[in-house]
């Protein structure tokens, strides 16, 4: 393949130079200035060459005119363009990335980028010979630099590395994989590859795929809003983000949106009670909906149509055995411009046969509050039976008997051991259908329950209290035990157990306290178990602002931006989190007892570098949601909660497929979603939305 029509080599000549100009770095601070002769004229007086790092460089400018080349300064955009006859250079300072066009377009990766020294642009002189295609030329005895138009230059490419999958000048249709070629033992210091797609007219652009593994296939799925002439780069750093090497290729995107149906295949006869499906793309799909379309009744269900589904997991559909029948099934993806693209039809035929299970206990478990029962089934029914079973004797108890729907039970305490537990049903004719039983140990002793609070929730309104139990009780009361002194105090004394009693908080009862419920029956009493809670009427601190609102972004932003670079997690992403999480920083926890400032900008529970605030949060308790106090992490800046919140999606096992596609904010997203960080249904959705509605795709732009 012919990666580089300007590219010429004079290798021998350019290995004596490379080998001499790593000495100049070592030389002491007396060695003799470097000389630049060009086509035997000394031009040294206009501006010598200079050795940085170990690299030779020297004047674009006074070379090219020299040796009759035009050379052309863009301010604007920093680049330098040099013509010499047919062939046309250009370069872009701080860019690695250099193009050669001699009829043909090319592109190339050089080692050191151009940089400004004394108002001139100074490239490596290797650059010069695979640019200009002239001789150099290294002189040790009198330390000059020898260029000269009338000897060919020679010069392989400044790294041994190849984009392999690929080649210069390929159209981009969709899905694409990416792999290089890199000789063993070769760059001993690489940490990560990233594959770059970069507008050639600014050198900028996105990461499309990264990995630690250097020379493994990654998978490019390109946006159709990425269309033309772009240079893919594959880019190898060191784990300082130092630029080691890489190469560079001509593509042209031209993507044809395809979506194929996954997980059923045409003609299949789906017999699984549970059928997964998902979609592939040949572009990157902001969300999906399925289609499914019942052949012999005409009925078409649309999924997705209320809240759109992840275009990067499965999708779960459990039909009904009355659904059994024909069916069409298509999927449509959407764009980042909201523009569905069809796949084909896929017909299959569904034929799931009658499930029937027991939910609400686990196999096992012992029995001590109440437990609510659910027949879970994929068919109709007409009766419904809960039934207790002795797993010895095999006698039965008919818990319940109904139609349909489930039922809460509270084992008597007369009742003890182990047993089983069944659900028995009837369908539509009459057909009997029984569950697998579930082996459980009933306590078999009274037990009584407190309701109405929670374990740390804080009292500061009229609160209702009550309690539940499986014997019948004469009368309860309510009393508070000091958590400090052990000191019992009485709230309400041999109330009617089946009514409720509403506790209406009072000075006097501020502090901390076990709140416990004391059943009496008979001559006996039960006690529940005690609850801790706070009686609390002072002043409760709210959520804060940390900066004003129209600033928040230009903060956000900048924080994102350098935890990208760190990181390689998108700019974008992170930036419509904070924005999510914070309400544009209007909302950030402080400590509602004390008003200290958590700096905490995405929730984070524990304890932080400055300890933790107490704010509210939801927990559940005896299958009851209550407000509760809980810590958050307190940091000391904005700048400590940023870094910190990186640092727990990257160090967790969890979040791992989110690490995997971190650096693109749309796939980054729906993995935040599938992996549990946020129980909100349209998170992924919120967030894709305030990055394309405020345009935040431009954070995430690379440049080499």
């Amino acid at each position: 393949m012919k990666r580089n029509v300007l590219n010429v080599t004079l290798f021998s000549l350019l290995l004596i130079l490379l080998l001499c100009s790593q000495c100049f770095s070592t030389c002491s601070f007396a060695a003799k200035p470097i000389k630049l002769v060009v086509n035997g004229k000394d031009i040294t007086s206009l501006m010598g060459p200079i050795v940085e790092s170990g690299r030779t460089l020297v004047p674009i400018r006074f070379v090219s005119e020299e040796l009759g080349g035009e050379v052309e300064w863009n301010d604007k955009d920093r680049t330098v363009t040099i013509q010499m006859g047919n062939k046309v250079v250009s370069l872009k300072i701080g860019s690695h990335l250099v193009s050669y066009e001699d009829g043909d377009k090319n592109y190339s990766i050089i080692d050191v980028p151009p940089k400004i020294i004394e108002s001139r642009t100074f490239v490596p002189v290797r650059f010069v010979a695979n640019a200009l295609g002239v001789g150099v030329q290294w002189d040790e005895s009198t330390r000059t630099v020898y260029v000269d138009s009338n000897r060919e230059g020679n010069v392989e490419p400044f790294f041994d590395i190849n984009i392999s999958t690929l080649k210069s000048g390929q159209t981009i249709k969709g899905k694409t994989e990416l792999k290089i070629e890199l000789p063993e033992g070769n760059l001993p210091n690489a940490k990560e590859i990233k594959y770059l797609l970069l507008d050639p007219n600014t050198a900028e652009g996105f990461v499309v795929a990264r990995g630690e593994d250097l020379t493994s296939g990654y998978t490019w799925i390109p946006y159709l809003e990425e269309k033309g002439e772009k240079v893919l780069v594959a880019a190898i750093y060191d784990k300082n983000g130092n630029f080691l090497a890489g190469d560079a290729i001509s593509v042209v995107l031209d993507v044809v949106p395809k979506v194929s149906l996954t997980g059923i295949e045409e003609g299949e006869t789906l017999d699984n009670n549970i059928i997964y499906m998902g979609v592939d793309t040949s572009f990157v799909a902001s969300y999906v909906k399925y289609e499914i379309t019942n052949l012999d009744t005409g009925k078409t269900n649309i999924i997705g149509e209320d809240i759109p589904i992840d275009p990067y997991g499965q999708y779960k559909w459990e039909p009904n055995v009355r659904e059994n029948g024909n069916y069409s099934f298509k999927a449509i993806a959407y764009d980042g411009n909201n523009q569905g693209y069809e796949s084909n039809e896929v017909i299959a035929k569904v034929e799931v046969n009658p499930k029937l299970t027991l939910a609400g206990v686990s196999e096992g478990q012992v029995i001590s509050k109440p437990v609510n029962l659910l027949a879970t089934r994929n068919f109709d029914v007409m009766e419904t039976q809960y039934i207790l079973r002795d797993p010895v004797s095999g006698k039965e108890e008919v818990l319940a008997k109904k139609p349909y729907g489930g039922y809460t039970w509270f084992p008597e305490p007369d009742i003890s051991g182990e047993k089983e537990v069944l659900v028995r049903v009837k369908d539509t004719k009459g057909v009997e259908y029984e569950s697998k039983p579930i082996k459980i140990k009933l306590a078999g002793k009274p037990i009584v329950l407190l309701e109405g609070v929670g374990p740390n929730q804080v009292l500061r309104e009229p609160t209702s209290l009550k309690v539940v139990s499986n014997i019948k009780l004469d009368s309860v009361s309510y009393i508070f035990i000091n958590r400090d002194t052990g000191k019992i105090k009485n709230i309400a004394i041999n109330k009617d157990p089946l009514k409720g009693y509403t506790y209406t908080p009072k000075k006097e009862d501020e502090g901390y306290w076990n709140i416990q419920a004391i059943g009496k029956y008979g001559n006996k009493e039960i006690k529940s178990e005690p609850v801790p809670i706070r009686v609390y009427l002072g002043k409760i601190y709210e959520a804060v602002p940390i900066i004003e609102k129209d600033k928040f972004l230009n903060l956000a932003s900048t924080l994102a931006r350098d935890s990208w670079e760190k990181t390689g997690m998108s700019a974008a992403l992170q930036t419509a989190q904070s924005i999510l999480e914070t309400g544009w920083g209007q909302s950030v926890p402080v400590d509602k007892y004390s008003g200290k400032l958590s700096y905490n900008l995405f929730g984070i529970k524990g304890e932080g570098p400055k300890g933790s605030v107490i704010y509210n949060t939801w927990e559940v308790y005896n299958g009851k949601t209550y407000y509760v106090d809980a810590k958050f992490r307190a940091y000391n800046s904005v700048e400590e909660s940023w870094a910190d919140h990186k640092n727990f999606l990257l160090n967790s096992e969890r979040y791992k497929p989110f690490k995997e596609v971190m650096h693109d904010s749309i796939p980054g997203a729906w993995a935040l979603k599938r992996t549990g960080y946020a129980t909100d249904p349209e998170y992924a959705l919120k967030l894709i939305r305030i990055i394309k509605q405020y345009d935040l795709i431009k954070l995430d732009k690379v440049r080499i």
